[in-house]
């Protein structure tokens, strides 16, 4: 599901844009060789009971759809970042257009994300209202839906805050609050004991990637910061 949001919105949001598209390409790829890997169980079982209904394919297909917008913000503020890393007086001017074109398509891509895990959070409520017999409980998934709802909503509006505002901090944003949605879809499964716990007792995801992922950013993040400063801040 998730590499074919990627890709059915890279063809939707940047169908003239050469570089989403290899970006989104890039992105699907990766999550498509990742999903042939054999590590999780494939012992075929009954779904539990809460598991068993119409809600299933509504909520979970628009919650799981709404990370294909956001994982391609991720790879875009990439992008952005590595073209900003590269640029020279040379390349200046066609650098500077790609990295707009790029930021403008990763804040489409993202409230696109935004409205849809909105959503799907909302349709979760009905689901645990008819399941669970409230609408909201605090449970771990509940809660970092809601987390990755605000930190996305904050990025959208750091251009309204001084000293955050550029395209630097927001491209740098995009791809570090994706660690939310990584935490939100895999970390409360096996980490955090709830409702929506149904990969507890499993073997663990290690959050190793996550750390190799933080240190790549921030390095890449300043190695950007200096590049930015001297060619593109005035």
């Amino acid at each position: 599901m998730l590499p074919i949001a990627v890709m059915l919105f890279g063809l939707t949001i940047g169908r003239k844009s050469s570089l989403t598209l290899t970006a989104a390409t890039f992105l699907t790829a990766i999550t498509l060789a990742f999903a042939h890997q054999n590590w999780l169980d494939p012992e075929i079982a009954n779904l539990q009971p809460v598991l068993n209904s119409w809600w299933l394919m509504v909520h979970v297909s628009i919650i799981v759809a709404s990370y294909g917008p956001f994982s391609l913000s991720m790879i875009l503020g990439i992008f952005a970042l590595f073209l900003i890393v590269f640029t020279n007086k040379k390349n200046k001017k066609k650098m500077d257009i790609n990295i707009k074109e790029l930021t403008v398509i990763n804040e489409m891509s993202m409230t696109v994300g935004l409205v849809m895990l909105t959503i799907g959070n909302f349709l979760g409520g009905m689901w645990a209202n008819e399941s669970w017999g409230r609408y909201w409980g605090w449970d771990p998934k509940e809660t970092w839906a809601l987390i990755s709802i605000m930190l996305y909503a904050f990025v959208l509006h750091m251009r309204l805050i001084p000293g955050l505002r550029g395209r630097l901090a927001f491209n740098f944003a995009s791809a570090f609050v994706y660690l939310s949605i990584m935490m939100t879809y895999f970390g409360v499964n096996f980490y955090l004991s709830g409702l929506h716990s149904y990969a507890s007792g499993d073997k663990q995801v290690t959050p190793r990637e996550a750390y190799i992922y933080i240190g790549f950013l921030i390095l890449l993040f300043v190695a950007a910061a200096f590049r930015y400063k001297k060619y593109y801040k005035k």
